[in-house]
């Protein structure tokens, strides 16, 4: 696929800038709201037929002490609604999307930015990663009819360490860019 047939999507400008020459960037800001507006709006540019794949980089807390690395998770759940809740008033809600062509890993996406162990270790029993947009751009996505990959990188432990997220950006900017070249 060329880099004219993709979208990549990232949440800051921090975590955007090893993205190579000649990809169409789109900066979504934090959190889901954000995220599914900007790419809703800029999927609804393309014809059906002509859609981009969607590629979201960012950085991601892991909720294990063994998870490190880059992920393409396969399974990205919405952690922060209350599908039971919801469910048991007799809506359907979606809260777990499968994603084509990922790995072994889930990633759950809320709006809180999860830096306590005790948050990290509850939803270490659902997931892998946590991040604040993926869920949210790959339900804007998969609504438009687009493919959508995430791409992740482990910048802390979704503890006390991601307070230090503005410093470990960069690091990851970097994995997230070499990813970008080696596979799409």
């Amino acid at each position: 696929m060329s880099a004219n047939n993709v979208l990549v999507v990232s949440a800051t400008k921090s975590e955007a800038a090893y993205v190579p020459q000649g990809y169409e960037l789109l900066i979504t800001g934090i959190g889901k709201v954000s995220a599914a507006t900007a790419v809703a709006s800029a999927l609804a540019r393309y014809e059906r037929e002509n859609l981009p794949l969607v590629v979201n980089i960012g950085t991601a807390g892991a909720l294990h002490a063994h998870h490190g690395g880059l992920y393409v998770p396969g399974v990205v759940i919405n952690h922060d609604i209350s599908s039971t809740a919801i469910r048991a008033l007799g809506h359907d809600v979606a809260d777990r999307l499968v994603l084509a062509g990922g790995d072994d890993s889930v990633l759950a996406t809320g709006d809180a930015f999860i830096a306590d162990t005790a948050t990290r270790d509850a939803l270490a029993q659902r997931a892998d990663l946590v991040d604040m947009e993926g869920f949210a751009i790959a339900f804007a996505a998969q609504a438009a009819g687009a493919t959508c990959r995430l791409v992740k990188h482990v910048s802390d432990h979704a503890d006390d360490s991601a307070l230090d997220w503005p410093a470990m950006i960069d690091a990851s900017a970097r994995e997230l860019g070499r990813w970008l070249l080696d596979n799409v």
